[in-house]
Protein backbone atom coordinates (compact mmCIF):
# COMPACT_ATOMS: atom_id res chain seq x y z
CA UNK A 1 0.00 0.00 0.00
CA UNK A 2 3.21 2.32 0.01
CA UNK A 3 3.83 4.05 3.40
CA UNK A 4 2.11 6.60 5.20
CA UNK A 5 4.54 9.58 3.50
CA UNK A 6 2.97 8.34 -0.05
CA UNK A 7 -0.72 8.68 1.14
CA UNK A 8 -0.12 11.69 3.20
CA UNK A 9 1.19 13.35 -0.45
CA UNK A 10 -2.39 12.38 -2.07
CA UNK A 11 -4.19 14.25 0.05
CA UNK A 12 -1.99 17.49 0.64
CA UNK A 13 -1.60 17.48 -2.96
CA UNK A 14 -5.11 16.76 -4.51
CA UNK A 15 -8.70 18.49 -3.16
CA UNK A 16 -10.89 15.98 -0.88
CA UNK A 17 -13.45 15.90 -3.78
CA UNK A 18 -10.40 15.74 -6.85
CA UNK A 19 -9.38 12.60 -5.56
CA UNK A 20 -10.72 9.52 -7.70
CA UNK A 21 -12.67 7.04 -4.72
CA UNK A 22 -14.58 10.48 -4.19
CA UNK A 23 -18.40 10.58 -3.58
CA UNK A 24 -20.39 12.92 -1.30
CA UNK A 25 -22.04 10.21 -0.04
CA UNK A 26 -21.54 6.26 0.12
CA UNK A 27 -25.17 5.24 -0.41
CA UNK A 28 -24.81 1.77 -0.70
CA UNK A 29 -21.82 1.21 2.07
CA UNK A 30 -24.37 3.47 4.59
CA UNK A 31 -27.32 1.66 3.08
CA UNK A 32 -25.72 -1.63 4.15
CA UNK A 33 -24.27 -0.54 7.78
CA UNK A 34 -27.73 0.39 8.69
CA UNK A 35 -29.62 -2.78 7.72
CA UNK A 36 -26.63 -4.69 8.86
CA UNK A 37 -26.71 -3.24 12.56
CA UNK A 38 -29.51 -1.34 13.15
CA UNK A 39 -29.05 -1.02 16.95
CA UNK A 40 -27.16 2.64 17.08
CA UNK A 41 -24.78 1.45 19.94
CA UNK A 42 -23.29 -1.44 18.26
CA UNK A 43 -19.52 -0.72 17.06
CA UNK A 44 -18.39 0.16 13.56
CA UNK A 45 -14.94 0.55 12.26
CA UNK A 46 -14.70 2.01 8.78
CA UNK A 47 -10.98 0.98 7.53
CA UNK A 48 -9.14 3.62 5.02
CA UNK A 49 -11.45 6.59 6.31
CA UNK A 50 -9.67 9.02 5.28
CA UNK A 51 -11.64 12.08 4.30
CA UNK A 52 -14.68 10.29 3.51
CA UNK A 53 -18.12 11.97 4.59
CA UNK A 54 -19.24 8.03 5.95
CA UNK A 55 -18.42 9.24 9.80
CA UNK A 56 -20.26 12.40 9.37
CA UNK A 57 -23.66 10.11 7.87
CA UNK A 58 -23.49 7.66 10.50
CA UNK A 59 -22.80 10.13 13.34
CA UNK A 60 -26.00 12.33 11.82
CA UNK A 61 -28.11 8.66 12.65
CA UNK A 62 -27.30 8.40 15.82
CA UNK A 63 -24.46 5.90 15.79
CA UNK A 64 -22.30 5.86 19.04
CA UNK A 65 -19.73 4.21 18.67
CA UNK A 66 -17.18 4.76 15.82
CA UNK A 67 -13.62 4.50 14.64
CA UNK A 68 -11.88 5.26 11.54
CA UNK A 69 -8.37 3.72 10.57
CA UNK A 70 -6.41 5.34 7.79
CA UNK A 71 -2.25 5.55 6.90
CA UNK A 72 -2.42 9.14 6.56
CA UNK A 73 -2.69 11.70 8.98
CA UNK A 74 -3.19 13.95 6.90
CA UNK A 75 -6.54 12.83 6.01
CA UNK A 76 -7.57 12.35 9.23
CA UNK A 77 -6.71 14.95 10.58
CA UNK A 78 -8.71 16.85 7.51
CA UNK A 79 -11.84 14.83 8.80
CA UNK A 80 -11.03 15.95 12.44
CA UNK A 81 -11.24 19.16 11.33
CA UNK A 82 -14.47 19.07 8.96
CA UNK A 83 -16.04 17.55 11.98
CA UNK A 84 -15.42 20.39 14.46
CA UNK A 85 -16.86 19.37 18.49
CA UNK A 86 -18.41 16.22 16.67
CA UNK A 87 -14.77 14.75 15.59
CA UNK A 88 -14.95 13.88 20.12
CA UNK A 89 -17.42 11.34 19.08
CA UNK A 90 -14.90 9.32 17.16
CA UNK A 91 -11.87 7.28 18.35
CA UNK A 92 -9.36 7.71 15.77
CA UNK A 93 -6.17 5.42 14.39
CA UNK A 94 -3.63 6.48 12.31
CA UNK A 95 -1.76 3.55 10.72
CA UNK A 96 -1.14 0.40 8.48
CA UNK A 97 -4.16 -1.99 8.45
CA UNK A 98 -1.79 -4.57 8.10
CA UNK A 99 0.03 -4.09 11.23
CA UNK A 100 -2.40 -1.97 13.54
CA UNK A 101 -3.34 -3.33 16.45
CA UNK A 102 -6.82 -2.57 18.60
CA UNK A 103 -6.43 -4.00 21.64
CA UNK A 104 -9.63 -5.26 23.17
CA UNK A 105 -11.86 -3.49 21.79
CA UNK A 106 -13.89 -5.66 18.98
CA UNK A 107 -16.62 -4.20 16.67
CA UNK A 108 -20.00 -5.37 15.02
CA UNK A 109 -19.29 -3.99 11.70
CA UNK A 110 -15.82 -3.82 9.81
CA UNK A 111 -16.43 -1.39 7.14
CA UNK A 112 -13.54 -1.04 4.01
CA UNK A 113 -14.58 0.81 0.96
CA UNK A 114 -10.91 0.67 -1.54
CA UNK A 115 -8.59 -0.58 1.06
CA UNK A 116 -8.10 -4.56 0.31
CA UNK A 117 -7.64 -4.36 -2.97
CA UNK A 118 -4.54 -2.46 -2.72
CA UNK A 119 -2.75 -4.92 -0.76
CA UNK A 120 -1.36 -7.18 -3.72
CA UNK A 121 0.90 -9.33 -1.82
CA UNK A 122 -0.13 -12.80 -0.11
CA UNK A 123 1.27 -12.29 2.92
CA UNK A 124 -0.30 -8.44 3.94
CA UNK A 125 -3.74 -9.53 2.61
CA UNK A 126 -3.40 -12.98 5.51
CA UNK A 127 -2.48 -10.23 8.38
CA UNK A 128 -5.41 -8.21 7.60
CA UNK A 129 -7.72 -11.09 7.77
CA UNK A 130 -5.88 -11.52 10.57
CA UNK A 131 -6.73 -8.65 12.17
CA UNK A 132 -10.55 -8.97 10.95
CA UNK A 133 -10.48 -11.45 12.72
CA UNK A 134 -9.18 -10.32 15.81
CA UNK A 135 -11.50 -6.99 16.05
CA UNK A 136 -14.31 -8.24 14.96
CA UNK A 137 -16.78 -9.75 17.20
CA UNK A 138 -18.20 -13.51 16.76
CA UNK A 139 -21.55 -13.13 15.27
CA UNK A 140 -20.48 -9.69 13.50
CA UNK A 141 -20.30 -8.76 10.17
CA UNK A 142 -17.19 -7.81 7.45
CA UNK A 143 -18.70 -5.41 4.51
CA UNK A 144 -15.95 -5.10 1.78
CA UNK A 145 -16.23 -3.10 -1.42
CA UNK A 146 -13.15 -3.74 -3.85
CA UNK A 147 -12.28 -3.06 -7.63
CA UNK A 148 -15.02 -5.65 -9.41
CA UNK A 149 -13.59 -7.76 -12.43
CA UNK A 150 -13.85 -4.96 -14.56
CA UNK A 151 -12.70 -2.22 -12.51
CA UNK A 152 -9.46 -0.31 -12.98
CA UNK A 153 -6.24 -2.19 -12.74
CA UNK A 154 -4.57 0.70 -11.05
CA UNK A 155 -5.12 3.35 -8.36
CA UNK A 156 -3.40 6.41 -7.46
CA UNK A 157 -0.27 4.75 -9.44
CA UNK A 158 -0.64 1.40 -7.73
CA UNK A 159 -1.59 -1.70 -8.56
CA UNK A 160 -4.40 -2.87 -7.11
CA UNK A 161 -6.12 -6.77 -7.36
CA UNK A 162 -9.56 -7.44 -8.68
CA UNK A 163 -12.07 -9.67 -7.06
CA UNK A 164 -15.33 -11.32 -7.87
CA UNK A 165 -16.98 -12.76 -4.79
CA UNK A 166 -16.13 -16.08 -4.94
CA UNK A 167 -12.11 -14.94 -5.10
CA UNK A 168 -13.02 -12.52 -2.11
CA UNK A 169 -14.48 -14.94 0.46
CA UNK A 170 -11.73 -17.14 -0.88
CA UNK A 171 -9.34 -14.54 1.19
CA UNK A 172 -11.68 -14.56 4.30
CA UNK A 173 -11.82 -18.06 4.32
CA UNK A 174 -13.31 -20.82 7.08
CA UNK A 175 -15.69 -18.60 9.24
CA UNK A 176 -16.74 -15.97 7.04
CA UNK A 177 -20.06 -16.59 5.78
CA UNK A 178 -21.37 -15.13 2.65
CA UNK A 179 -24.51 -13.03 3.14
CA UNK A 180 -24.76 -10.73 -0.10
CA UNK A 181 -23.25 -9.44 -2.56
CA UNK A 182 -23.62 -6.67 -5.23
CA UNK A 183 -22.15 -4.71 -8.06
CA UNK A 184 -22.22 -0.69 -7.95
CA UNK A 185 -20.92 1.42 -10.43
CA UNK A 186 -18.74 4.91 -8.62
CA UNK A 187 -18.63 7.66 -10.74
CA UNK A 188 -15.27 9.88 -9.99
CA UNK A 189 -14.79 13.24 -9.91
CA UNK A 190 -13.03 13.16 -13.18
CA UNK A 191 -16.14 11.88 -15.24
CA UNK A 192 -14.84 8.13 -15.59
CA UNK A 193 -16.71 5.07 -14.28
CA UNK A 194 -15.33 2.11 -11.60
CA UNK A 195 -16.69 -1.12 -10.86
CA UNK A 196 -17.28 -2.16 -7.46
CA UNK A 197 -17.94 -5.20 -5.76
CA UNK A 198 -19.86 -4.85 -2.46
CA UNK A 199 -19.44 -7.81 -0.31
CA UNK A 200 -20.68 -8.78 3.17
CA UNK A 201 -20.03 -11.25 5.69
CA UNK A 202 -20.51 -12.85 8.87
CA UNK A 203 -17.49 -14.20 10.85
CA UNK A 204 -18.96 -17.31 12.71
CA UNK A 205 -17.82 -18.67 16.03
Amino acid sequence: MQTSEYWDNIYRSKRFDAVSWYAPHLGESLRLIEQLCPDKTGAIADIGGGESTLVDDLLSRGYEDLAVLDISAAAIDFTRHRLGPNAQRVRWHVGDVTQHDFGSKQFDVWHDRAVFHFLTDAAARQAYVNLVRAAVKPGGYVLMATFGPDGPAKCSGLDVVRYDDQRLHGEFGHGFEMLGRQMAEHHTPMGTSQQFLYCWFRLND
